[in-house]
């Protein structure tokens, strides 16, 4: 349930990025297009002004001189706007100062009045003669003034489309988007049964229905595929555990004859303890392949000592000891095949590795820690223990796929178990199986 409610919020976190993703496309092409209009049109504007400008200049200062070279008498051509005067190159001291180093042309010139601390902002055309120099100023400062206006007025032209655009992308996003939140309501609601709602039959024959179409098709099959495979777990379980009940019933029927050597009672007794094996890994896959927790009154410390009471028959010499630690009273509301399965892989691998010392099956309040005297634990055997098909390191030539420690994890996270396994301090491994609160 945990799983499905992240994929959950995972899509609904998608589908919010794919809603502000178009909101976000309108605001950034609206502010883009606005600000590139904007910008041209100042731009141009300036350009045109500024060769308006020059021209009418360069055209009056010429006008001015001729008129002068006609006239010499004339003081100057005042106007409101333009002011032209000339000087004799042998008095060039009454030149203003700003203007002796200009060159033939227009300028643009920018002074301050001294007395009304006041900018001056005015364009100059300049005209160098052997005898005389010519110049024509033109007051701009109406100009600039509505220059900076036109620059107000796009700028709050470029806020204001911008806000439209986002506002038509908030709109078009939740068209778009309707029929995805749609789709995803019906999909979410379709999860909680067996058979799906066939999704294609709400929407049109548009991209949305196509993609519900796909969505149909494909729970179809997943549908099949679950429902086939749960077919086949339940077969195979009900298959072996008919053999396995033959097989109980012989061995019990054959140890209970008088007589029997000792030899014969061993390899029974190992026959017998196969047999139990099997059927609780029987009854854990089952669960897992159901997905169903199944419900119990387990005495951990009684599985343990079952389990290592098993191990100790199949030592064959080998120096090693096996024993529990800890006190009585862990139960756990699990099934026991579960708690044998999970546990007993755990202290399988920690028989099967250690060669001489000691396996510690040690009971704590709500765990149980199986600490081993073996060669110790590799750093790929510890981010790869829990991989299915892996085997590690120190496996060699030992019997075994590698599915023991996949099966252990499958099981802690249906029941809400945990399952760690790191070296010792020392040597060795320390495997720890956590029960959830209050016991699993």
């Amino acid at each position: 349930m945990r799983t499905r409610n992240g994929r959950t919020r995972r899509k609904a976190r998608y589908r919010r990025r794919l809603r502000s993703r178009i909101i976000l496309s309108f605001v950034i092409f609206g502010f883009g297009l606005t600000t590139l209009i904007a910008t041209t049109a100042v731009y141009l504007r300036n350009r045109v002004e500024d060769q308006v400008i020059s021209a009418a200049l360069t055209k009056n200062n010429n006008v001015f001189a001729e008129g002068f070279y006609r006239n010499p008498d004339a003081i100057g051509v005042p106007f409101e706007k333009i002011q032209g005067r000339q000087f004799s190159t042998s008095k060039l001291d009454r030149v203003p100062e700003a203007w002796r180093d200009l060159t033939n042309g227009v300028h643009e010139i920018t002074e301050r009045d001294p007395l009304t601390r006041k900018e001056r902002v005015y364009r100059l055309a300049v005209r160098k003669d052997p005898q005389y120099w010519f110049f024509l100023a033109y007051d701009i400062a109406e100009e600039r003034e509505s220059q900076e206006r036109l620059n107000r007025a796009l700028i709050g032209s470029v806020g204001i489309f911008t806000l439209l655009s986002a506002l038509i992308g908030w709109w078009s996003a939740a068209r778009v988007m309707s029929p995805v939140s749609e789709l995803a309501r019906r999909l979410r609601a379709s999860g909680d049964s067996t058979e799906p709602e066939q999704l294609s039959a709400h929407f049109p024959e548009d991209e949305v229905g196509q993609l519900a179409s796909a969505l149909d098709d494909y729970a179809e099959r997943l549908t099949e595929v679950v429902q086939r495979d749960r077919e086949f777990n339940a077969d195979v379980s009900h298959e072996l555990r008919t053999p396995l009940a033959v097989i109980k019933g012989a061995v019990e029927l054959l140890l209970s004859r008088p007589g029997i050597d000792e030899k014969t009672q061993a390899r029974l007794l190992r026959i017998q303890r196969a047999e139990a094996q099997c059927t609780d890994l029987i009854s854990a896959l089952l669960l897992l392949s159901r997905n169903e927790r199944g419900h119990g009154a387990t005495d951990v410390q009684r599985v343990a000592e079952q389990l290592l009471d098993a191990h100790r028959t199949q030592l064959g010499g080998k120096p090693l000891v096996l024993r529990t630690e800890g006190g009585t009273g862990l139960v756990v509301d699990a099934p026991e095949a579960a708690v044998n399965v999970a546990l007993g892989n755990l202290i399988g691998n920690a028989v099967k590795y250690t060669t001489q010392g000691e396996v510690v099956v040690r009971l704590l309040d709500n765990a149980v820690e199986v600490v081993d005297s073996g060669p110790g634990l590799s750093a790929e055997d510890a981010a790869r223990l829990f991989e299915r098909g892996y085997r590690g390191t120190h496996a060699e030539h030992s019997l075994g796929g590698g599915i023991g420690l996949s099966i252990v994890r499958r099981l802690c996270r249906l029941y809400g178990w945990e399952v760690r396994v790191v070296p010792g301090e020392e040597k060795g491994v320390v495997a720890t199986l956590t029960f959830s609160a209050g016991g699993g």
